[in-house]
């Protein structure tokens, strides 16, 4: 690896940062509830409230800025799964360059329209990512066009890594900061300029355990992809590192570790019911990994980056489902009825009478352990949680129903 980035590089990049309608200071702030789960003092970075929702215009604006001071009128071309394509996309147009965007076709339809609003053509192309950077590499190979990469670029890296900077100057005494990773671009540019400032503060970096590249790729010393990342945060889905990212990792990261999606998706509600905040997967890996037991923070002041806020509405649905399930507020209750006028209403005023809320009940009869004039009762039920959940469930059974929990 010949190329690398430098603390200089970084802070020439944000002189370039000349319109906070483009690129904005990100404020910070402190959060009481996930510092009584954690133990530590959590000062969140709030760059998920960017304009394009994510951090990712940082890099664009950064080498495409450079690139029209230069004179170049060249066509813009990039791959994303969304985040990166709305930063390019602002960037591009703001510095008058027209600009293209190949994105998966299964991209959320937020992010494409969002791509759009900024002024790009979207190309979909490819169930993966990997088929759409493919297909954007073609086209930027062509003449008169230039491919900007994720994060396989030193402009790039150094523009992500303003957030670095401005994380200094906010918390100056932060112990710890905690950074998701996609393709190493943000946590190469952040790291840098953090060990710059202060050696003693400490870089974790955390990835989806099923799109997670790095922990392989270091152990190996080189970059090692995974070919079909699955996670429900797609803005750190890549499946890839860069050699300049993982050698940045290597020099400046203190460790990477990693969460499953159900931690995620267990974040994005603590953040939204506990700081206010609306953030997507990549947003709320930083949470996902304080809240873990991989990391001790006891008594750190420690940044979480919430990266990105571009979540797509149906994946927020998804989520908030599998989230309230897993705390027993969302339950699907199976009970065993002799199928006869005024079981359901007697039922449905035990669940009622606890204060429980029945969303949907269904009749299941063609069921091979049923016998003959039994019948089962599927009731949807909201409840307050653990304690509400049993409570419901223990009436239905001092009432003489055999019940089960199926989700």
């Amino acid at each position: 690896m010949t190329e690398t980035v430098t603390l200089a590089d970084i802070e020439a990049a944000r002189e370039r940062f000349d319109d906070p309608a483009i690129v904005r200071q990100t404020p910070i702030e402190t959060n009481r509830s996930l510092a009584e789960m954690s133990g530590a003092d959590v000062h969140l970075k709030m760059e998920h409230l960017q304009r394009t929702g994510s951090f990712k215009t940082r890099g664009a604006y950064n080498k495409l800025k450079q690139e029209a001071e230069s004179g170049s009128d060249k066509h813009v071309v990039a791959a994303s799964a969304g985040n990166h394509a709305q930063g390019v996309a602002l960037a591009a147009t703001t510095v008058g360059l027209d600009s293209t965007i190949v994105m998966p076709e299964n991209a959320p339809q937020a992010k494409v329209d969002a791509t759009r609003s900024y002024g790009a053509t979207v190309e979909l192309h490819g169930a993966t990512f990997g088929e759409a950077m493919d297909h954007a590499q073609s086209l930027g190979a062509e003449s008169g066009n230039l491919f900007v990469h994720a994060y396989d670029d030193p402009a790039i890296v150094a523009g992500q890594g303003t957030l670095g900077l401005e994380i200094d100057e906010q918390v100056p005494d932060a112990d710890t900061v905690i950074v998701p990773i996609g393709g190493g671009g943000l946590i190469g540019g952040i790291s840098t300029a953090l060990k710059a400032l202060n050696d003693d503060v400490r870089v974790i970096g955390v990835q989806a355990d099923l799109a997670a590249t790095v922990p392989d790729s270091l152990q190996k010393g080189m970059p090692v992809d995974e070919e079909s990342p699955k996670t429900i945060a797609d803005g750190i889905a890549t499946g890839s590192v860069s050699g300049l990212t993982l050698g940045l990792i290597e020099d400046h990261v203190d460790r990477v570790i990693t969460v499953s999606d159900d931690d995620i998706a267990r974040s994005i509600l603590v953040v939204l019911e506990r700081a206010k905040q609306l953030v997507e997967g990549a947003g709320a890996a930083s949470v996902a990994a304080l809240l873990s037991d991989d990391i001790d923070v006891e008594g750190e002041t420690v940044v979480p980056l919430l990266c990105g806020g571009n979540i797509d509405m149906s994946m927020l649905q998804t989520v908030l489902t599998h989230a309230l399930t897993d705390r027993s507020q969302l339950l699907r209750l199976r009970i065993r009825i002799r199928d006869q006028p005024g079981e359901m209403g007697h039922i449905s005023g035990i669940i009622g009478d606890r204060g429980a809320n029945i969303r949907t009940v269904r009749h299941d009869r063609a069921v091979g352990d049923l016998e003959v004039g039994d019948a089962y009762l599927v009731f949807r039920v909201v409840t307050s949680g653990e304690s509400h959940a049993k409570n419901v469930m223990s009436a239905i059974e001092d009432a003489g129903y055999e019940v089960e929990r199926v989700n």
